[in-house]
């Protein structure tokens, strides 16, 4: 307030000029409204963090995923109207004085995103023992505006709008609480506990269990391009990757020796089909109470070195199964537990008996470890490097980063990290196990560029060499379905390395009595070909599953349909390696993306904005996957089951069905307008 004093005729009057108090600082400004302390702090002059907490109140954040630091961006305050307005180049912020509400929009005045005024952001909560809040906020959206992100959902949704999801990271959904709209811009809600996304048409809202402060970071792209470029920015950017990991890669759940894992990539060299990677999953160490050891414990596995030798001799690479949990002989865990760096609730597996299902009599005792804490991540590596990486070891397939958290409860959330409650911190863990591992690699080697194979995320996942796959998905024609929009809105959180396990995960009643005859059913045959045919359009194409081989050679023969097939889209991504790997130099250098939603580069057509069943692949190539069964019945099958064949809608025993691969069948593509199409086969030129 400005008081200016007037004498006039021997009186004293007082005249009053209202006007928000306001600190500029080198970033932005810090005010207070209605007993809220709020801080503007700007990256760029299109990115700007907000902070808000309750008025006097001390907070200290680092943020675990961005690792940009504010700059000074030459921007310009005024008041008005009771607002306080905060102008760059690129934005126009305002600050509503007697709401504390903030707008958004571009230097023209156009209007991107409100918050919504809202009571109660900040609920009190007791955070096991530690008083913290639970933080909300709200903010309002155009009707016809699209969302994408959230990380990798299997909802089978492209736009995000109209739903409740809560936000905690799973097996087979990786989420991320940030949102990009078709107006170009993007907010990451930077809170790592369990958060509820909410759209209707109330409100857009984040709600996160646990947050001394409400933190979030909004950037003006333009496009999401540009959004993708600022999150990458803020985050960081995505490594090179070597050629090698864009070919080809067999796995199975799992080889069960040295001689196997040879066998397999000597299999491929002799049916002269292109292979780079082969995946050695988990037991090598031994039994369940050995789980994890970073040893080759396993008598089958005799001579682990030599075993690497013979597959690089071949001109192929391998990549190896590590949990983020240790079984109580080993020796990773008795230095973790000495130290208190274990998580005591209950993980995969259960059982310390390798028998399905899990004999409970005998628990196996396996702990995850404290991801959080350096020391701990510095004991992972150790054992990792001096069992494993010194051995020659060209990849790590990292499991269970989410991590796995068998039957839970409330109270496990209680947990005691090093960086506070596991409550708190849950939805970072891939973050923090996955950068523990690549940071470590980077300091004791340069000769290999670190590739992680990983079934989690969160955003800031991209820096670490990290490609993440959807998990133990089920084999059916609706999960492959969702595998292409769970793909594209994990992209837009400017995440670009991503897969799949070709023909999923569990093959369950595609099997004649859970004999792993599944590659002989023509239902499932049907379903891996067009699977192995997206897998083909994806930064990393990997056969994986568990119930059945996958392998190229158990699906018949050269010269027959079904073989021939998979043999063609494996030479196909051969092919476009050159391509493939130009678009990752364009995706580390220029902030591009590998899949790339329709929507990314035809934003004028509102066709596009919620289309889940085609995408970009780098911007050459549009893809349209076979999503329906053509040949065979599209089967309702139950994955989990592994007796049985698969059965058609009508209860019948579909396992004797038969196909004709070879019979011509057709499906409709969409092709956006504002560009020449070519067919890839013929050359035709579509307008």
């Amino acid at each position: 307030m400005r008081k200016t004093m007037l004498f006039l005729g021997g009186l004293i009057c007082v005249a009053v000029a209202w006007a928000q108090d306001y600190q500029k600082t080198a970033y932005g400004i810090k005010t207070t409204v209605n007993d809220v302390d709020v801080e503007v702090q700007f990256f760029t002059p299109s990115v700007v963090r907000i902070v808000k907490s309750p008025h006097g109140e001390d907070y200290e954040k680092k943020s675990l995923s961005v690792v940009a630091s504010p700059k000074e961006v030459g921007f310009k305050v005024n008041t008005k109207n009771g607002n306080i307005v905060v102008g760059t180049e690129a934005l126009q912020m305002s600050l509503d004085t007697s709401t504390g509400v903030l707008s958004y929009k571009t230097a023209k005045g156009n209007q991107l995103l409100v918050e919504k005024a809202v009571k109660e952001q900040f609920t009190p909560f007791n955070d096991a023992g530690n008083s913290t809040y639970n933080v909300y906020q709200a903010f309002t959206l155009d009707d016809d505006e699209a969302l994408y992100g959230l990380g990798q959902l299997q909802n089978g949704k492209m736009s995000q709008r109209g739903q409740v999801k809560n936000l905690v990271q799973g097996n087979v959904e990786d989420v991320s609480p940030f949102i990009q709209s078709t107006k170009g811009y993007g907010l990451f809600w930077d809170n790592y506990s369990p958060t509820v996304f909410t759209d209707n048409e109330k409100e857009t809202s984040f709600r996160s269990e646990v947050g001394d402060c409400m933190d979030y970071y909004f950037m003006y792209g333009s496009d999401a391009d540009g959004v993708i470029a600022q999150m990458r920015y803020l985050t960081g950017e995505v490594p090179m990757f070597p050629l090698w990991t864009y070919g080809y890669w067999q796995s199975k759940e799992r080889y069960k020796s040295q001689k196997e894992v040879v066998d397999v990539v000597r299999k491929y060299r002799d049916l002269g089909v292109p292979l780079d990677g082969i995946i050695q999953d988990w037991q090598y160490w031994g039994h369940n109470y050995l789980w994890n050891a970073m040893a080759f414990l396993n008598p089958d596995y005799p001579n682990p070195k030599k075993m690497l030798d013979d597959v690089h001799a071949m001109n192929a690479h391998m990549a190896i199964s590590i949990w983020s949990g240790f079984g109580p002989a080993t020796k990773p865990y008795r230095e973790l537990a000495a130290k208190g760096l274990l998580f005591d609730f209950r993980t995969w597996p259960p059982s310390g008996i390798d028998a399905w299902p899990p004999i409970m009599e005998y628990p196996s005792g396996v702990k995850v470890y404290d991801a959080y804490s350096p020391e701990a991540r510095d004991i992972y590596w150790k054992y990792l490097n001096e069992g494993i990486f010194k051995l020659g070891m060209d990849a790590w397939w990292m499991d269970s980063t989410e991590p796995d958290h068998v039957d839970p409860t409330p109270e496990d959330l209680d947990t005691k990290t090093s960086m506070g409650s596991f409550r708190k911190v849950r939805n970072a863990y891939p973050l923090m196990s996955v950068g523990g591992v690549y940071d470590h690699q980077r300091a004791v080697s340069s000769d290999k560029r670190v590739f992680i194979l990983t079934r989690s995320g969160f955003v800031g996942q991209q820096r670490y060499g990290a490609n993440v796959w959807t998990g133990d998905v089920g084999s059916s024609w609706e999960t492959l379905r969702n595998q292409v929009p769970a793909g594209l809105n994990f992209s837009l959180c400017g995440m670009p390395h991503w897969n799949h396990d070709i023909g999923g995960f569990f093959a369950g009643q595609y099997n004649q009595n859970g004999d792993g005859s599944a590659p002989k059913n023509p239902l499932y045959q049907e379903l891996y070909v067009r699977w192995l045919q997206f897998g083909a359009f994806t930064p990393m194409m990997r056969s994986h599953g568990t119930n059945t081989p996958r392998e190229i050679y158990q699906f018949g023969r050269k010269g027959e349909p079904v073989y021939d097939a998979i043999e063609k889209m494996i030479r196909l991504r051969y092919s476009l390696l050159p391509y493939i790997y130009s678009t990752s130099w364009d995706v580390s250098h220029r902030q591009s993306t590998f899949m790339r939603a329709l929507v990314m580069d035809f934003p004028k057509d509102k066709k596009v904005w919620d289309m889940n069943d085609e995408y970009m692949f780098g911007k050459a190539f549009l893809v349209a996957p076979v999503l329906h069964a053509q040949y065979t019945q599209e089967a309702v099958v139950n994955v989990n089951e592994l007796s049985g064949w698969s059965r058609d809608n009508d209860g019948k025993a579909a396992g004797g069905a038969q196909a004709n691969f070879q019979q011509p069948k057709s499906t409709e593509v969409y092709l956006p307008s504002g560009t020449a199409w070519y067919d890839f086969w013929t050359n035709e030129k579509i307008e």
